[in-house]
Formats: C-alpha cells, sequence, structure tokens
C-alpha cells in the first residue's frame, strides 16, 4: 500500500522579499510554498503579534487584524504567479476583485507564540492571452493553529512594464493629471473615531452625515510604511479596503449611534473600477438601510475621484464584546 506524506511546510524564514512585492523584510508574512498538483498550493504565513499599522486597534478585543489575513492573502497570490504561473519578475500587477470573509473570530485570538499559518489556495480561472496566461482567479483559505479563520476570493493580472506604462500615460492623458496636480489634506480626524491609537493610521480627513449615508474625504499619505511600502504610481488596493473600513466605522457611529471600539470587519468585497490616481482628492460614499435585527451591519461603499468611481465594496461589520443584539444594516437593492 502506498501512503502519501503530506510536505512540511517551513518556518523559518520568510521567502525573499522581491517575490511578494514588498521592500521592508518585516512585511513579508510567508514562510514557504508547496505545489504538489497544479493547481493547487499550500503556503505558510507567519503573522505579526505587534505591527505599527495592524495592531494600532482601540477595541475592546484584541485579534489579528481581518486587513493583516488580506495582505497575506495578497501576497500569496503574487507569489504563486511569479513561481507557477510564469509571470515575468518585472510584472505590473492588477487587483480586479477581492472578497474576505472572516469564519472564526476566536481562530484571530493573538496567542502566547506566533501562531503557524497554513494558506491553501487553488487556481480555478486563468485568463490567456494569445496563448500566455495574464491573470488568474484564486480560491483561498487560511488556517492558523489548525483553525480556519478566513477565506479570500481574488481575481489578478499582470502585464508586462512597458505596456502598463502606456495604459497609465493614456489614463493620466485622458484626466488632464500632466504637469502634475497637487492638493493637500493636512487633517485627519480623531483616531478614536475608527477605533485607532495612532494618528498616522487614520485615512479620514473630514466626513458629512446624510439621512442614511455618510461621504467622508479619504487621505491618501504615501509617506505610510505599510500602506505604501514601496513608491507606487497609483492609489494601492490595501488602501482602498482600509478606506472602505473606516468609513463604514464612522457610519455605524454616525448613523446608529454604535462604538466603532466594538465593532469587527468579519466580510469585504472589493471590485476595482478604475486606477486611483494619487494627485486627485478620493472621496467615500456609504450607505446603509434597516431590514432586519442582528449583531451585524452591512454597507455599500463606492469610492470617486472628481465623479470617476475607482472601487465599489459591500462590508459586513460584527458587533463584539456585547450581547444585546443590534439593529442590522443590509445593502439596498
Amino acid at each position: 500500500m502506498t501512503t502519501f506524506v503530506e510536505p512540511r511546510l517551513s518556518y523559518r524564514s520568510s521567502i525573499p522579499r522581491e517575490d511578494v512585492h514588498r521592500a521592508a523584510i518585516c512585511e513579508v508574512f510567508l514562510t514557504d510554498i508547496v505545489c504538489d498538483r497544479y493547481p493547487k498550493f499550500r503556503l505558510g504565513a507567519q503573522l505579526p503579534r505587534v505591527h505599527s499599522y495592524y495592531s494600532d486597534h482601540d477595541c475592546v478585543e484584541q485579534r489579528y487584524d481581518p486587513l493583516l489575513l488580506l495582505e497575506t492573502f495578497r501576497q500569496a497570490s503574487i507569489l504563486i504567479a511569479h513561481r507557477y504561473v510564469q509571470a515575468p519578475p518585472d510584472s505590473a500587477f492588477i487587483f480586479n476583485t477581492g472578497e474576505l470573509r472572516i469564519v472564526s473570530l476566536d481562530a484571530l485570538a493573538i496567542g502566547p507564540r506566533p501562531a503557524d499559518g497554513v494558506l491553501d489556495a487553488e487556481i480555478v480561472e486563468e485568463k490567456t492571452r494569445d496563448g500566455v496566461i495574464v491573470g488568474v482567479t484564486l480560491k483561498m483559505t487560511l488556517s492558523l493553529d489548525n483553525r480556519p479563520a478566513a477565506e479570500m476570493d481574488m481575481v489578478i493580472q499582470w502585464m508586462p512594464r512597458a505596456a502598463w506604462a502606456r495604459l497609465r500615460t493614456k489614463g493620466r492623458a485622458a484626466l488632464a493629471l500632466e504637469p502634475v496636480r497637487a492638493y493637500g489634506l493636512d487633517t485627519r480626524i480623531d483616531p478614536r473615531e475608527v477605533a485607532r491609537r495612532l494618528t498616522g493610521n487614520v485615512l479620514i480627513a473630514g466626513f458629512e452625515v446624510h439621512d442614511n449615508a455618510i461621504s467622508t474625504r479619504i487621505l491618501v499619505d504615501e509617506d505610510h510604511p505599510a500602506l505604501f511600502d514601496h513608491p507606487l504610481d497609483h492609489v494601492p488596493g490595501v488602501l482602498v479596503f482600509e478606506a472602505v473600513r473606516q468609513s463604514a466605522l464612522v457610519a455605524a457611529h454616525e448613523l446608529f449611534g454604535l462604538s466603532p471600539h466594538r465593532l469587527l470587519l468579519v466580510e469585504c468585497a472589493v471590485q476595482f473600477v478604475s486606477i486611483g490616481e494619487l494627485e486627485l482628492p478620493v472621496d467615500c460614499e456609504v450607505t446603509t438601510e434597516i431590514t432586519e435585527c442582528g449583531n451585524q451591519l452591512a454597507f455599500a461603499a463606492s469610492l470617486h475621484q472628481e465623479g470617476r468611481v475607482i472601487a465599489a465594496a459591500t462590508i459586513l461589520l460584527q458587533r463584539i464584546g456585547t450581547s444585546p443584539r443590534v439593529r442590522a444594516i443590509r445593502i439596498p437593492a
């Protein structure tokens, strides 16, 4: 009888930073990758228990940040593309859609030692051009110390740098961005309004409240060491996810009187519609509709630059650290 022994993942060191497009070694969260049978992969991950951005949450219960898990999934998608789908090292990557789901809050508990993470990924669809793979759709799950923690579906694609440069030149010309326009946003709202401790991790410069919606002005800080680990020529996807989360926290408080310190992101789906430009102001519109009761709140959000939609999102927040039921908000049909 043949016995199959599953290859063990190594947690001795992180994978090379260039393989996941990171500049800082401390921002790399993957440790290993194995592929027994394409298109299925297993990756090792170790999440930092203390981080200047991902640990900066003033919540009633401290857990691994769901967006830290999202970044781990993002790194996995790039590593798989480079190692096993022959995406050239100098490719420009595009984040088309991403849907994150937390499956267990208990699995996000931070223990006395770093958790061993196992990320299972499968390519479920390939995008080809002239017989060459230029994009993939991935289904991924992440377990921490053998406890399922999160799932993510992601669609990415890539192109040669020369093609990306032509695309960016054409897009910027259509928006009349040459010479470079500049705008200033020096103020940020109080960190407590988005359950943060550090002002530098606040992305909202101001907001307005409407009947069943709010609009926020998003600050794009290119000096942020985590959101802009290396220079970029566009608004990164991870910043969009954080902008949506912070805007939803403000909406929960301003529209329903709920404390942001008792709310945790458990689902977030983003469709990237167009490229966000660094020079243009970013506005986020968040809408809600009350339909039933529960401990969760759902929001619809869209990010705009001068009337042009750059991303559309849905987000689900879970109330934690309390037993009373609260109003649940569903996205308008």
